[in-house]
């Protein structure tokens, strides 16, 4: 069975993104076709990119990366939870995503965004970054608009259909990651 990590990818006070990665844990939670775990990239502290080597050597030297290496070898997919800020994903979510490389390879990826429009720009961008790590993004994604599903821009309040969108998102990400399973053992 796959283990998904459900990314927190914003550190800001107050982030709106801390309901929704909780609302992406709880309805994946009430499936059986894989294991979920929340990781919030505030927990791990990260700087600015500190290691002197390029991530893609593999020659981590920072206690702080090689926590993060450790918690991110140990998925087989991802779906990323981002805010779009200035028509882009979180500085905080870029950077922690720099950090590594060979541990994000051969993996799958899906994406629930949340912003004015949707925060689909934040996702257009994220979607060219997995690609140079050799990530496999599905197609589908939600899109959490600010002004429809959230009360007064703060209070996350979902729209039905997100639910089932989100649905289609997890199928996504579970196949692609058991289908990418015989290319991580190679």
């Amino acid at each position: 069975m796959p283990k998904i990590a459900i990314i927190l990818g914003s550190t800001r006070p107050g982030r709106n993104g801390e309901a929704v990665a909780h609302w992406v844990l709880d309805i994946a939670k009430q499936r059986d076709d894989a294991e979920f775990e929340l990781v919030d990239i505030a927990e791990y502290d990260l700087p600015h990119l500190d290691e002197a080597v390029p991530p893609s050597m593999g020659q981590y030297t920072q206690p702080h990366t090689l926590a993060w290496a450790e918690k991110i070898r140990s998925f087989d997919g991802f779906v990323f939870v981002t805010p779009e800020y200035n028509h882009s994903t979180s500085g905080a979510l870029k950077n922690a995503i720099d950090f590594l490389f060979a541990e994000w390879n051969d993996k799958a990826a899906g994406f629930v965004s949340y912003g004015a429009v949707g925060g689909a720009r934040a996702v257009e961008h994220l979607r060219l970054v997995m690609g140079e790590l050799k990530v496999a993004d599905v197609r589908n994604q939600v899109t959490l608009s600010l002004a429809t599903d959230f009360k007064n821009y703060s209070e996350f309040t979902p729209a039905e259909y997100q639910q089932g969108a989100l649905g289609v998102v997890l199928d996504q990400v579970i196949s692609w990651s058991n289908a990418l399973a015989a290319v991580r053992a190679a």
